[in-house]
């Protein structure tokens, strides 16, 4: 019994304590990003990330942390776009860390709706959802005013309408599958409602 706890405390005068690694995440280079935005991204995100081809999403203001984890899953296929996958290959995290950063500075221009006979139910869908088909208040995540709280869910006012409701249309069919919220609140909206909020999303302020 003696030898036992002898050995026990000559372990714990021999081994050395290791202190627990505590990993600090690196500040952001917002200079190193506008690099990168200027040679990977301007061309389809126009040089602010702002009103660019409704075809894209403007990028402007968003949360850094909702963007870089969009690249991240760009580059490991988890969000499916074979050309944005090519790009974001081409970045490391710190890399990813700067230009999200960069982009974060920026402000985007206001947008407008269009429609305005689908605007008023647009903003029933935001604000309420729709109780018969169990779907939530967009407003709920994103913010009455579109804002969206950083690093859990996205900026989307303002946003081109175009480009919400392709998204929208994509997490219905499953072509888009990197949220599995979203896929399943899309898949209960019809053609008309994924319209109607898109819109109402593009002119909220």
């Amino acid at each position: 019994m003696k030898s036992l706890l002898a050995l026990l405390l000559a372990t714990l005068v021999t081994t050395p304590l290791v202190a627990a690694e505590t990993k600090v995440a690196p500040k952001p280079d917002v200079a190193k990003g506008q690099a990168i935005s200027t040679q990977v991204c301007a061309a389809c995100h126009t040089a602010d990330g702002s009103r660019g081809s409704p075809a894209n999403p403007i990028i402007a203001g968003q949360h850094p942390e909702y963007l870089a984890k969009q690249l991240s899953e760009f580059k490991s296929g988890k969000r499916n776009n074979p050309i944005m996958k090519g790009f974001a290959s081409t970045l490391s995290d710190v890399d990813m860390l700067n230009v999200t950063a960069f982009y974060a500075t920026k402000q985007a221009k206001p947008g407008f709706a269009k429609n305005k006979d689908l605007v008023v139910l647009g903003e029933k869908i935001y604000r309420g959802g729709v109780a018969d088909k169990q779907v939530p208040a967009c407003a709920g995540c994103h913010s009455p005013n579109g804002a969206g709280i950083p690093a859990q869910y996205p900026r989307v006012s303002g946003q081109h309408a175009d480009y919400t409701e392709a998204q929208l249309t994509a997490f219905r069919s499953g072509q888009r599958a990197n949220s599995v919220p979203m896929v399943a609140i899309a898949s209960r909206l019809s053609d008309r409602e994924i319209k109607a909020v898109a819109d109402y999303i593009a002119g909220l302020r």
